[in-house]
């Protein structure tokens, strides 16, 4: 017959891997609805200063000297 002993921390250790893979899971969710918001609000602002009609509506880098 199985130990009970050992079937429960077989399923502690089964629930803290579901655990940290569902972490990561949601941090990845997280990180990726960050990077969708900020990317559509820079869409936003590219977009509306084209409706205004201005022709200069690219960022200009200008490397460091």
């Amino acid at each position: 017959m199985s130990d009970p002993r050992h079937d429960e921390e077989e399923s502690d250790a089964d629930r803290r891997k579901a655990n940290i893979i569902m972490l990561v899971i949601a941090a990845i969710l997280v990180g990726g609805g960050i990077w969708l918001v900020n990317a559509l609000i820079d869409a936003r602002h590219a977009e509306e200063c084209l409706e205004s009609g201005r022709r200069n509506c690219d960022a200009i880098t200008v490397p460091a000297r």
